[in-house]
């Protein structure tokens, strides 16, 4: 059964039984460095590493902690900004990244005022914590009794 489906089984006529598509485990680690600075711009990497089941494509965001900072050039993700949230989104050679797999992105940005660090990332909507979170198992269903 793919994951992100749900499936019927119907046995003999009697009553479907629906089981819920299997849950995938989330979690991610990300260290995030300034490589270098000077006076307005800077150059960031990130590393990513995914701690739960496997993704093929994906998404990391986090928001800059002040709205004078700016991503102006980046590689190894397709980068976009609004006010100060960032997005990086995979590209074909870097998206699937199995169990303990990991890439390195990285940018050049701007800074005015002060250039601190993002204290809080996501892949695919997953706050990255540096541990694993088991999905919730679903509830299960009970067939009907049979006459």
């Amino acid at each position: 059964m793919a994951v992100g489906t749900t499936a019927t089984l119907v046995a003999a006529g009697l009553a479907g039984l629906t089981f819920p598509a299997a849950a995938a485990a989330t979690g991610c680690s990300v260290a995030y460095t300034v490589q270098s600075q000077w006076t307005g711009g800077f150059s960031g990497n990130i590393a990513i590493t995914n701690l739960g089941s496997a993704v093929t494509g994906w998404t990391l965001t986090f928001d800059f902690p002040t709205s004078g900072q700016q991503v102006t050039q980046g590689w190894s993700a397709t980068w976009s900004q609004s006010g100060t949230r960032v997005s990086a989104a995979s590209l074909s050679w870097n998206g699937s990244l199995g169990t303990g797999g990991s890439t390195a992105i990285g940018f050049n940005g701007s800074w005015s005022g002060s250039n601190p660090v993002p204290t809080s990332f996501a892949l695919n909507g997953t706050t990255c914590t540096g541990s694993v979170t088991s999905p919730t198992p679903g509830p299960t269903t009970t067939p009907p009794p049979t006459t």
